[in-house]
């Protein structure tokens, strides 16, 4: 990633509104990325209550300022940046195609009610998400609730709901269903869509159609600065440029390498800090510490009522931590085990090759166990975790940028997609890695568990792991910088002092 400068990370102050009054009648904040936000009166009904309030509570990262100290913003902030980005989203398609609509016939037909509409799922798209990011939905509510499909998305479409009941906000029901197409635009739980037109502007906050969307724009550039990484990625160009052309968001053809720095920043992001090692292992303890508390506090139950799910946040460490009860000394345990930085030990990681990531299977703490040969000691299934780490560049093992249209010029009504070969012999060859890792909870376990990992690599690739330090994550971001990112093969040593990351 290249070299961070702030100052090309804030937005021109040029502020589009809907009418003359909305400034005077607006409250604004100031905002570390994007300056000024300017919240309307309707946005604030739902700012100002305790289900809104709640996201200061959740950590955008979940676990992960217990290794990158700076990364304590919250969704409450985010949400207030994507809300911002996509009124200036909507009001620059507005304003930029009606000045082009005498030569084109573009007209769009925005109107201010599409602007609040859009705004607002901005603003409440993450109203739904659980305590540490993702690590509840994807890490903990799949062994307590078998067979569930639960997902954040929906319970924000819920909230929403929620929201306008509890407190009696004036709002007609055609915006808040459209208000919730546009949440689950993106996810597999997505609704036909309402409006038999203007369907380009259900990508603007979640884009289901080639992932080019204002929140990205948002999280990529605020974790970056909260984590201490450069940002080379620059939002504000494709605001400026993208176009509607045959109800799509299109993007100027010079802009390609612009719109592929956006999936490249954010594979280096899952690679460096949502995924880093260390970051996995805490994230493994709390999960640990959840399962041990969920009987008791029963926590698993808040995502069946919205009106109980808003208490859930964060803090519920803090109350595991501070209870008295004997019935929590389990998971209070593990929760002194991460203030005292006694985490579960990082043992080794190899990245699957690409021959076999067709017909992958992840692996098992069954498997590893089975791997063991003759020792001493005996290796437990509860003792190991294993960690099949997917990265992508949000299309799986295809080139996302293989979904996206480009135009030539403001004056061109035709769009067309630009094969790689036309851009750059540097870009990427492959779009995915799978690597695994295993980690150990027990330290006098570590020894034990590489090897016995090194036999299962060596049974199912043939392959084990090499006596010189490659250095993986660091070649991973090389990659990523120059362009040239390809599938690293080579798998990574651990506990001898050259594991690749710390």
């Amino acid at each position: 990633m290249g070299a961070y400068c702030n100052d090309d990370l804030t937005l021109s102050p040029k502020y589009t509104f809907a009418s003359s009054q909305d400034l005077r009648f607006s409250k604004h904040v100031h905002d570390n990325v994007h300056g000024n936000i300017y919240l309307d009166p309707l946005s604030l009904k739902f700012i100002d209550t305790e289900e809104f309030q709640r996201l200061r509570d959740l950590k955008q990262l979940g676990a992960a300022h217990l290794v990158y100290p700076g990364a304590v913003h919250s969704r409450f902030e985010h949400s207030l940046g994507v809300y911002w980005l996509a009124g200036e989203a909507v009001n620059k398609l507005k304003t930029h195609q009606v000045w082009n609509a005498h030569v084109l016939g573009l007209e769009l037909g925005i109107e201010d009610y599409d602007v609040q509409t859009v705004k607002l799922a901005g603003l409440l798209h993450d109203v739904g998400h659980g305590p540490f990011s993702h690590l509840f939905e994807r890490e903990f509510l799949p062994q307590v609730l078998k067979g569930s499909k639960w997902s954040h998305e929906q319970m924000s479409v819920k909230m929403v709901d929620h929201i306008v009941d509890r407190h009696h906000i004036d709002i007609d029901s055609g915006t808040i269903k459209r208000v919730k197409e546009m949440i689950l635009a993106s996810s597999e739980f997505a609704l036909p869509k309402s409006a038999k037109e203007k369907h380009f502007l259900y990508d603007i906050v979640a884009n289901g159609r080639n992932g080019i969307d204002v929140d990205k724009f948002d999280y990529i550039v605020r974790d970056c600065r909260a984590c201490g990484l450069g940002c080379n990625f620059q939002f504000p160009r494709l605001l400026e440029t993208m176009r509607v052309l045959g109800d799509e968001i299109c993007y100027r053809a010079k802009d390609y390498l612009t719109v592929h720095k956006l999936f490249a920043t954010r594979a280096d992001l899952y690679r460096t800090v949502y995924t880093h090692a260390k970051v996995k292992a805490i994230e493994f303890m709390v999960v640990d510490a959840l399962l041990k508390a969920n009987d008791f506090l029963d926590i698993a139950s808040h995502v069946l009522d919205p009106s109980e799910y808003w208490k859930l946040d964060d803090t519920i460490l803090k109350t595991i931590e501070t209870a008295p009860d004997q019935e929590l000394s389990e998971a209070r345990d593990l929760i002194l085990r991460i203030r005292r930085r006694d985490l579960y030990q990082f043992c080794n990681e190899y990245a699957v090759p690409k021959d076999k990531m067709e017909n992958f299977k992840e692996v098992t703490a069954q498997d590893i166990v089975c791997s063991q040969k003759s020792s001493g000691v005996i290796l437990k299934e509860e003792d190991v975790v294993v960690s099949n780490v997917r990265i992508d560049l949000t299309r799986g093992k295809s080139n996302p940028l293989e979904s996206i249209n480009f135009f030539k010029d403001y004056d061109s009504e035709e769009k067309f997609s630009i094969p790689d070969e036309r851009i750059s012999h540097l870009l990427p060859t492959s779009y995915q890695d799978m690597i695994v890792r295993v980690y150990s909870k027990k330290p006098e376990l570590v020894g034990v568990l590489s090897e016995a990992f090194e036999n299962f690599q060596l049974m199912t690739y043939g392959i084990k792991a090499q006596d010189q330090g490659c250095n993986y994550a660091v070649s991973f971001s090389l990659l990523i910088l120059s362009g040239s990112y390809r599938t690293v093969h080579k798998p990574v040593l651990g506990r001898d002092g050259k594991s690749s990351v710390r």
